[in-house]
């Protein structure tokens, strides 16, 4: 039977003229991206195997800052995303020199954001003395805090803005091209910075770092290429930046994931607060279920191209269409992946855990009950993160930042010093505390999962996207 295509976004017409979304059409914008996210995850993974090869202590302390850490980078970070939907908006109306336009927009916005990067990489002693972390702790997250931030945050920006503009115009082979080379040079840069030069915790941002410079410098190569000057006039579209379009439309955006990954900053730091080995079994957890959500996060990028590039050919039905199936996709595939990690959890978790540590076996027992956990976990994640970045691609950011934020400072985080805590512990005397541990902790991570899904997974059903116009 011939296979035939429109001028629409992954559209297959069959032989009677019937329209169908053309999986692998689909399945060929996001698999490269889906390998660009998974490299990250490997980046994750092969930061916290290094810094776990210092001491449970070095673990416990990224942990607690981790999600903090991206809260500041992707806060900041907004306009990277922005540039990937101005782009991919632009490029389904053939708006080629526009969608550059987009991407040095972005680009001047990253580097006025540069101060606050400064500032933030400042903030964090008064943020970790507010997380009452044991002293040692606190140390080593203070070393690594800075320097990722104020040196490593504006790098990635830059990269992040450039590789948005390729992911927007279907060029994701790109994309995955720098991440590779960054995340290849980030592990001897750690070897380099941790062991050979003594730098220990801190030398893993200052890794970061080097390998965010490499990939920028990368980026901005095929950027001005003669290839993309040609189709895109890359060369000449750096006039009149619109700054503030893109912080119009980035700062929701990176409030909407800042809102979540604070919850999950707070939920994190309370584990580590409440134990070491809580905190470590949770940040190994996380760690390895990045295996799933990182995948997944690449499928809902594709989710916003096609979206977006739909919504640019000016036909918003085929983008709710396209929508629905890449929604569908992402929870299919973070709820399987979660549960074959968790089937292979007994091989896996050993491999992250000193032997010589007093805590290894505990931490590891610990684990083994929340991976399981984290598996129900990412199918919901997958609802959240399908239908997100589909809103992305139309646009849709303010009303999903609402929700996100309401959902997590006022129900996850207040929920889990309850569950969590018991009399006598816990960040704050006036809360109830229940006393169940990381295991009630976790429980209400799911609960919270479930509820963010289903919210956004409804704003993208009811429509409210297709009145909006960038």
């Amino acid at each position: 039977m011939a296979r035939m295509t429109s001028g629409l976004p992954a559209e297959r017409i069959d032989s009677a003229g019937k329209s169908h979304v053309d999986y692998r059409a689909v399945w060929g914008l996001a698999a490269p991206l889906m390998a660009n996210s998974s490299v990250q995850a490997v980046l994750n993974l092969t930061d916290t195997w290094f810094i776990s090869r210092l001491s449970t202590n070095a673990t416990a302390a990224i942990g607690a800052i981790y999600w903090a850490v991206l809260c500041v980078v992707i806060l900041l970070g907004g306009v990277g995303m922005a540039t990937q939907t101005l782009a991919a908006q632009a490029y389904g109306s053939r708006r080629y020199a526009r969608a550059a336009h987009a991407a040095w927009s972005g680009l001047y916005t990253a580097v006025a954001m540069t101060p606050l990067f400064i500032l933030g990489g400042f903030l964090g002693v008064p943020l970790l003395k507010a997380l009452h972390l044991a002293p040692e702790v606190e140390r080593l997250a203070l070393e690594f805090w800075w320097p990722r931030i104020a040196v490593a945050g504006p790098l990635g920006l830059l990269a992040w803005v450039l590789t948005g503009f390729f992911n927007g115009v279907s060029r994701t082979r790109v994309t995955l091209l720098v991440t590779v080379v960054t995340g290849v040079a980030n592990v001897p840069l750690n070897q380099l910075f941790m062991f050979t030069l003594h730098f220990g915790v801190a030398g893993s941002a200052w890794a970061t770092a080097t390998a965010q410079l490499i990939g920028f410098v990368l980026v901005a190569t095929f950027f001005v290429a003669p290839a993309i000057r040609k189709q895109y006039r890359t060369h000449l579209t750096w006039r009149r930046p619109a700054i503030l379009r893109q912080l119009t439309l980035g700062l929701p955006m990176g409030l909407s994931i800042t809102a979540d990954l604070i919850g999950l900053a707070l939920f994190q730091a309370m584990l580590v607060s409440l134990s070491t080995v809580a905190g470590a079994a949770t940040q190994i957890v996380m760690m390895l279920t990045s295996v799933s959500y990182m995948p997944g996060v690449g499928i809902a990028v594709a989710g916003t191209t096609l979206v977006g590039h739909s919504i640019g050919a000016g036909n918003r039905d085929w983008a709710g269409r396209i929508g629905n199936a890449i929604i569908g996709l992402a929870m299919g595939f973070m709820g399987i992946i979660g549960i074959l990690l968790a089937l292979a959890s007994p091989w896996l978790l050993p491999l992250f855990v000193n032997p010589a540590d007093p805590n290894a076996a505990a931490v590891v027992a610990l684990a083994g009950t929340l991976i399981w956990m984290a598996a129900c976990y990412q199918v919901f994640d997958g609802l959240n993160l399908g239908s997100g970045f589909c809103l992305r691609g139309a646009g849709d950011v303010r009303v999903p930042a609402v929700l996100v934020a309401v959902l997590s400072w006022g129900l996850w985080v207040p929920l889990t010093h309850i569950v969590t805590f018991g009399p006598g512990q816990g960040w704050v005397a006036f809360l109830p505390a229940l006393g169940l541990g990381p295991i009630g902790g976790w429980s209400v991570c799911v609960g919270y999962a479930v509820a963010l899904g289903l919210g956004l997974w409804l704003r993208w059903r009811s429509g409210a996207w297709r009145k909006i116009r960038v």
